[in-house]
Formats: C-alpha cells, structure tokens, sequence
C-alpha cells in the first residue's frame, strides 16, 4: 500500500487545498476504474455522498489520516554526537541493531524500521532543531540523546508531541519520569553511580571528597547526587571543583593547584569522557597522581578505555592506581555474540564498543518489542496537528504546522515501560518510577598495562567480591562487614590504604580556640609568651600534635575576655559553623555537643562530684565513753565479774591462787576479771572447763576492744559534716543553695537532668567565691555544697588545704577532649596521639606538672555513732551460754564427789556392786546446803584421798 510509505512522502495534508486535490485525485482513479467495473459507481456514488461531505466538514476542525494497523515501514529517530567517545560506540550498535531487527523472523515481521539520525555535534542548539526535523519526519520514538544537556531541552518537544525518547546515555539523576514523562532512560542514573562512590569511599573510612565535575547539567546533578549520597551516611564533599566545558588547560590546572592545598586527598572526577582525561595528563605533571592521593572516576574512564582494544601506554601511565566504574553487564552468549559482530561492522569508527553500545543496542530492540506488542494489540500509528503550534504558524517561515502529535504516543510508552527482554546489558526491565531494575557497577583498578575489576556494587547487596546477578536471589543484607573488595593498588603503587587527606598547604593558619575565663589559670589561660596561652590543656595539645606525621602551625585564639567564664557551649558550636577550626581547652564532652561537632579521645577522665564544708567542733573531755552506749557499758561490765566469777568458781577447788580469805578471793575474782581486757591476768588455769570458758571470752573481749578502738578513732579524728547533704539524693531533696562554676554545663545539668530549681543554683567564679560560699553557708548568704568536675575539685581542695571534703559517688561519667568541625580527620587522628601519650606515660607526667594535688583523705564521712548492744548481743549470748554448760558439768562432777565422800551403807554396796539406780537415788537424798559448802571449800586433793580411804575401806569390810 503506496500510502503506508511515510518516509517517501505525506501520506494527507493539513491544509484545505492540499485536502481538496488529494479528494480530486482520487475521485479520477475511481472513475478510471469505473469504467471497467460498473459495480464501482455505486462504491463511488456512496463515497461521494457520504464520505466525501464527512470529511469536509471535518477540515474546519483537524485533517486527520488513517494508516492501517500494521505499516510496513515506521520511522524511528536517532541523535547522537557522532564525533565522541560514546558516539563511536553507540551508532554502530544502533545500526547493528536495526539491522538485526529488520531480519529478525520474531519481532516486527510485517514492519521495517526506518532509521533517521542526526549528528548533534554536542551541542544544545543543534540538538533541538534536529529533535524538531525528527518530529517532522513523524517517527514514532527517538533513541538518544547521549547528552543529559541535550535530553533537557528536547523532553520539552517529545512530551509535547507524545513521542518517546529513549536515552541510551543520559545518566542526569534529575531527568525523572515524573517531570519528564516521555524520556525513558535505558541506561542506569546517575543517582546509582554516586551511592556505588559513597559505599566505596565509606568502605575505606574516608569523611571528605572533593568533586571535580563539569559545569553543566550533567555535572552538576550528578555532584548534587553524590552530596546527598554522602551526607546520609555523614559524610561530605569538601570543595566542588566546577569545570567549563570549555575551559583550557591553563583554566584546568589553576583549579588542579587550588585543591591540591586542600587537606582532602580523595577526588571523584565527573565530566565528559572527551575531555577527562586531559585532567589526568594535567595532574600527573603536578605530581597528584602518586602515593597519598585517591582518584576515583565515574564511568566515563572506561567508555574510553573499553573503546580499545589495545591500551594506550601513554594513556595508562597517567591513570595508575584509579578506580573506576563500569555499569555491570552479565556474560552472556548473545553479548558474546555481539562481541564476534561487532568486528565485522564497516561503519564503526572504533575497535571496540564501551558499555554504552550495548545500552543503545538494547534500546533498539526495546521499541521493537514494544512495537511488535502495540501492533499485536491492535494499536495504530495516527498523527494530527498540535492546536497550540497554530497561532504561531501565521506569518512565519518556520513550518511549525509540520510538528504533529503522536496519537497513540502515550499507548507505545506504557507499552515500552511494560516490556521486559532479556538484552546485552542484562535483564531489561522497568519498575514504577520508569528506572530500570538491578542497577549495577563494576569496581575497576586501573594498575599496570590493564584493568583488574576489584569488586561490584548493585543496590541490592552493596559492596561486594561476587558478582551482582548472583546475589539477586539471596536475601537483602547491606551489613557493612558483608561489604568488602579486593585489594587495591593505589597511585604510587602503594597496597596501604591511603589516609586521604593531609594539613592543607594553603596558607591558612590552623585557628584554635581557647577558652579564657577568670578561673583555673592552672587549665588554661592567656600567657605572654609567643603561643599567647599556657596550662595543663595546651601542652597535651601541643604533644599531641607532635606526634602527628604532617606539620600543624595552630594559631591561638583566646575565647573570652579573662573576667568571667565563657560559655563552652558556645565555643563548641562556634566550632561547629567553622569560625574556628579547634577548640583546645577544658572541654567537656556530653551528648549535646557531640551532636554538632567531633571530639578527639578523651585525654582526661572527669565528673560531677558534691564538696561540703565539715564541722570543727572542739574535742569533748568525755568523748572516750561515746564509743558504746549506756546498755553497752554496763552489760559489758557485768559480763566481766560474770566471768570472772564463773572462773573463779571452775578453780577454786583444783587452784591455790583463787583460794585464800574471802576478801582476798574477791579481790582476785575482779582483778581476773578485768585484767582480761587487756589480756594481761596472771593467774594460771588449770581446769579444763575454766580454760574453754576464758578462751571463748578472751575471743569476745578481742572483739569489743578492737570496735572501741576504731569507734574512739573515728571520733577523734573524723571531721563532722555541718550539713546533711551526703550524696546527690539529699542534695535533690534538700531546699539549700547549691554552688557551680561559670560557663560550664553543670549548670544546665542540675536544672535539666536533677529537675533542680533554678534559683537553687549560685555562679560562682573561681576558688575565691568557692571557699567564701562555704563559709558563709545557708544561713550567711553562701551556699550549702558545690557541685562541679572532679579535677576542679581537686585543684580547689589543693587551694583550701583539705578543708572541705567529697560527700558520695561521681554522679555522671565523661571527659575533656578537643572539638573539631564535624567529619573533621584531624580528630581521628589527635586522638591516636592522646592514646601514644597515656601509653608512654607523658599523659601523666603533663598532669602531674599542672594538676598535682595534695592529697586529701577521702574516707567516708559518716556521723560519729555510739556501738549499741545490739552490735555484740550474739557474743555475749555464745559466751553465757558456755557458760553455763561449764558450771552445770562442774556441778554434776562435784555432786557425784559429793556422794561418794559422805556415803551411806546402800551407797557403799553400791561402789561394790553398782547398779543403775545409784545416780537417781543419790541426787534425790537428803542434802545439807552447809555440807556441800563445806565439801566444795576442801581442796581437790583432799577429796581424792578421803575417797581412795572410803573405797579400801568398802572392800576389807566385804571380805569379812
């Protein structure tokens, strides 16, 4: 059908005239069959009467043409800069592809495509007007642009005539569907890229880059990407490096040596692939391409270097040690295939193809897929004029009237986003934000006179040694210790990873703040010397810095005006918005703070502690009895004339020195007695009885005089507190004025974190003010306690001469450190530094310089309290009881004695014939109290014979 040959010539009109003599040819043809075939003049008659009037009445409106369902030929448009790296690639892949399409016996059988391109010299303006020449040959898609500044401009024209534009090299992250709803990107965003260089960059701990990027859309969005890449994972771009398009060499290395004074040593360059490496070439001659300094690309490197077979020794000697992307396409045999092809292509300009081509190639035969469905479907191709173009069309030599809108534009791009094929850059499918699934990229090291590939990144697994396609079925980790890569050989050669960042050599001096307040001149304070400040805090600094492997010149600044206090909370967010690069001082680190700025390693250990005053009461002349109470002394007392006399009373019959006249034997019972407490009685025991009870006592009395002697120690020696703060629950509860130091978070603390009252809290300024407050006390106008950081409290315990003391624990745990800006490395490394000092001991003698203290006892100050009975009551109850089991056994012993010395006639039979009935009986007889007295009076020795007698006697008298 002549008609359906589009790209020959119009197939209708949209003016009247051309309408009218296309009606008159026609009507020609018809009668020339007519007379052939009667049967015709009624067709023609009906068309005349019915069609013909139709269609005129429709020319007031909008000239309309039908083409059948399935044309044999469909215009498809092409940009592309041919004179460029990606261009060399990507034409011949589009033209391999529309070959291999048009041959094809499963896609678009009954339809050829036709190729219309351009070449838009890269640039803008010619881009557009080719865009619209395009437009007027009514294709139905156009693939490219390669540039994201050209596919900014003509997704303007393409959504106005609903055609799509499918962009095989735009990576602009800001070319979105939603603003841009007919380009369809069919290669990865830019927006990928950047997350694979943060992940890459985090993965060797680097906080800072600086980006050198070409300043035009292209460039800038894709920077833009990579900042908010990076400050999600709270990192940065430390300068943006902006390139022209068109700027010299000159141009490029005076930006080159501007970065290079820069403290970052970790480039990401961004830019055309026609122009980037000139940057390389630039910055070999300065010397920023060997051991110390990163350079990482975007994937415009290797579309260069992919773009040849053999490398080019120059090329590769200016590159050493890069890392590179490279959007990841899986080996398969149809790209294998395509590799064999791609050799025998005439119209190619170069050996080989970058990853480019094979997105080009695959945008392609997505239209044709997209097509052969839309046409299956029942789709047709139909175009009209664009009423908006037609007030412009009058009086103009520009045929607008010739742009025309795609009808069924918007049915063949929900078409081509519903597609899914398998292509030579992978799997090639579209999720709801018209992005295409899987993004990946290859790491590329650039080392010797190859690539090595060191790893891959896909947005599904992150970092990693495998390959992207491989992971796709595991389950989502993006755990940072999954994360890893080979080895890399950095520039120079080096396998250590770069620290990537060094002391800027630009003349800018290292500003350090350093707080100067009225109090603590042993801290920190201003001096006369060179350096200007002096102190405990300085010199830490001053060694730390040392020990740093560059060169750090700080300048210091005093912060304050010497005659009050400053706020350290300002100073550290003065810090944070960079009027300073450092504060050096005693700055504690708590959680707000940290929260704006960085801190190094804490280089002194601190806290809150409470200081009192103690009461100086003068010594009492009675105060040796304070030790025990009344009940104490007195049951004491009574148990020494109780043993005593339960001794006395074990001895008397065995023992010549408890025996004697009565007052004599008194007089030894309380000499005995209480020379036990000082274990210096002389009287020999010899009853085994008397023994067990005095070693029992003596056991008591070793107890009772060591507790006095402690008590009586603590009471004339302890001070006393004079108020009854003794740790931060009686400090919270009580009503009494609480002591702080100006400009320190102690303040805020008490009142936000104890919920103390703020009229509770007294500023005071320096030692002075702490030890007249103290004086003075509640009462006086002063305050009740302080509260403030351990190594004050020291220093002002030092000032006063131990004349107050720390009541309870450490309430909050923390530290002095330095601040630094946030992602500052300064801080990471100063804090190696602070940990060398403590490990060689300097820390400590840098603090026995400025902050050595008298040392003041601490023991707990507790009131002086009398020891109850209640302390001992269980020794004396052992020791009574003991007792009494002695006299009771030496009762029973003395009884049977007793018995057998004055018998009776039965009991005399007894000792002969004994039986079991002899202890009951003899316990039950008649007992006289003054014979007992008497019996236990005579000597143990006395006993025995007169008993020995009695026995003899028995047994003569029963032999007769």
């Amino acid at each position: 059908m002549a008609v359906n040959q589009m790209a020959d010539r119009p197939t209708f009109s949209t003016r009247d005239n051309q309408h009218c003599n296309q009606i008159c040819a026609l009507v020609e043809i018809d009668v020339l069959i007519m007379r052939r075939n009667s049967v015709n003049i009624l067709v023609l008659g009906l068309w005349v009467m019915v069609v013909m009037p139709l269609e005129i009445k429709g020319q007031s409106q909008t000239s309309k043409t039908i083409v059948t369902r399935s044309p044999s030929v469909v215009n498809v448009g092409a940009l592309f800069a041919v004179n460029s790296v990606i261009g060399r690639s990507a034409k011949p892949a589009v033209a391999a592809a529309i070959d291999d399409v048009n041959s094809s016996p499963t896609v678009l059988t009954e339809t050829r495509l036709n190729l219309i391109s351009y070449d838009t010299n890269c640039s803008g303006f010619l881009g557009t007007i080719e865009a619209l020449q395009l437009m007027e040959k009514d294709v139905v898609a156009m693939i490219g642009p390669q540039s994201s500044v050209i596919a900014h401009l003509i997704s303007h024209i393409v959504n106005e005539l609903h055609v799509p534009l499918l962009s095989f090299g735009a990576t602009d992250p800001t070319l979105s569907g939603h603003q841009h709803p007919y380009f369809v990107r069919t290669t990865q965003s830019d927006y990928y890229q950047m997350s694979a260089i943060t992940d890459f960059v985090l993965n060797f701990e680097w906080k800072e880059v600086v980006a050198i990027f070409v300043d035009d859309d292209y460039g800038r969005n894709g920077i833009l990407a990579l900042g908010e890449a990076l400050a999600k994972k709270r990192a940065k771009i430390s300068y943006k490096a902006a390139i022209t398009p068109s700027a010299s060499h000159s141009d490029i290395t005076e930006l080159l040596v501007k970065i290079n004074m820069m403290e970052s040593r970790v480039y990401v360059v961004h830019v055309n692939p026609d122009s980037g490496l000139e940057i390389f070439a630039l910055a070999k001659k300065l010397g920023m391409v060997t051991s110390g300094y990163v350079w990482i690309t975007t994937d415009w490197l290797l579309a260069v270097l992919d773009s040849s077979e053999v490398l080019d020794p120059k090329t590769m000697d200016v590159i050493q040690g890069v890392i590179s992307l490279r959007q990841h396409t899986p080996n398969s045999d149809i790209k294998k295939s395509f590799t064999t092809k791609w050799k025998s292509i005439k119209e190619k300009q170069t050996s080989s193809f970058n990853s480019y081509a094979l997105n080009a190639y695959d945008s392609v035969w997505l239209l044709a897929h997209a097509l052969d469905k839309f046409f299956k479907s029942g789709g047709s191709i139909t175009f009209s004029n664009d009423s908006k173009l037609g007030h412009i069309t009058n009086g103009s030599k520009l045929q607008f009237s010739a742009l025309r809108i795609f009808n069924e534009g918007t049915q063949l791009l929900q078409t081509i986003l519903a597609t899914t094929f398998a292509g030579l850059s992978g799997n090639v499918k579209f999720d709801q934000d018209k992005k295409l699934l899987y993004p990946a990229y290859d790491i590329v090291n650039i080392g010797g006179t190859g690539l090595r590939t060191v790893g891959y990144w896909s947005n599904h697994s992150g970092l990693s040694t495998s390959a992207p396609e491989s992971s796709y079925a595991k389950h989502l980790n993006n755990s940072s210790n999954d994360q890893r890569l080979y080895s890399v050989i950095w520039p120079g050669g080096m396998s250590k990873r770069p620290r990537g960042w060094v002391y800027p050599n630009n003349g800018k001096p290292f500003r350090v703040a350093v707080p100067y307040g009225y109090s603590y001149k042993e801290v920190v304070t201003k001096d006369k010397s060179q350096k200007g400040v002096r102190g405990y805090c300085i010199d830490v600094f001053e060694a730390a810095v040392n020990l740093l492997p560059y060169p750090v010149i700080p300048e210091y600044i005093l912060y304050g005006d010497g005659q009050r206090n400053p706020s350290y909370s300002d100073l550290v967010r003065a810090v944070a918005e960079n009027k300073y690069d450092a504060a050096v001082g005693d700055i504690t680190i708590i959680t707000n703070r940290t929260r704006i700025a960085d801190f190094t390693q804490p280089y002194l250990e601190s806290g809150l502690v409470i200081v009192v005053p103690l009461n100086k009461s003068k010594p009492k002349s009675w105060a040796f009895l304070r030790p025990f109470t009344i009940e104490m002394w007195l049951v004491s007392g009574g148990f020494f004339l109780f043993i005593g006399f339960v001794v006395w009373f074990l001895e008397h019959r065995s023992n010549e020195e408890f025996r004697g006249p009565p007052l004599g034997q008194i007089v030894t019972v309380l000499w005995f007695s209480f020379s036990t407490m000082f274990f210096s009685h002389r009287e020999k025991i010899v009853s085994t009885l008397a023994r067990f009870v005095l070693i029992l006592w003596l056991f008591v009395v070793l107890i009772i005089t060591s507790s006095y002697t402690a008590s009586l120690t603590s009471i004339l020696t302890v001070q006393q507190l004079t108020s009854t703060i003794e740790g931060i629950d009686s400090l919270i509860s009580s009503n009494d004025p609480i002591g702080v130091q100006e400009g320190t978070f102690s303040h805020n603390y008490l009142i936000q974190e104890l919920n103390i009252p703020e009229s509770r809290i007294v500023p005071l300024r320096d030692e002075v003010e702490y030890l007249n407050a103290l004086h003075l006390g509640p009462e006086g106008g002063g305050v009740a306690a302080i509260v403030d950081e351990l190594p004050y409290v020291e220093l002002f315990m030092r000032y006063s001469k131990c004349e107050f003391r720390i009541v309870g624990q450490e309430f909050t745990k923390s530290g002095w450190g330095f601040a630094f800006p946030r992602d500052s490395p300064l801080a990471i490394d100063l804090s190696t530094a602070i940990l060398q000092l403590s490990e060689n001991g300097d820390l400590q003698r840098i603090h026995d310089k400025w902050l050595s203290t008298t040392l003041c006892s601490q023991t707990s100050i507790l009131e002086g309290k009398s020891l109850t009975l209640d302390n001992f009551w269980g020794l004396f109850l052992v020791c009574g009881i003991t007792c009494f089991i002695s006299i009771c056994i030496f009762f029973c012993r003395m009884f049977c004695a007793y018995r057998r010395y004055t018998p009776d006639e039965e009991a005399a039979r007894g000792i002969v014939e004994p039986d079991s009935t002899t202890c009951s009986r003899w316990f039950f007889g008649a007992i006289s109290f003054k014979d007992v007295i008497e019996f236990y009076d005579k000597k143990e020795e006395v006993i025995k014979q007169k008993l020995r007698r009695n026995t003899r006697q028995v047994i003569r008298d029963s032999k007769t």
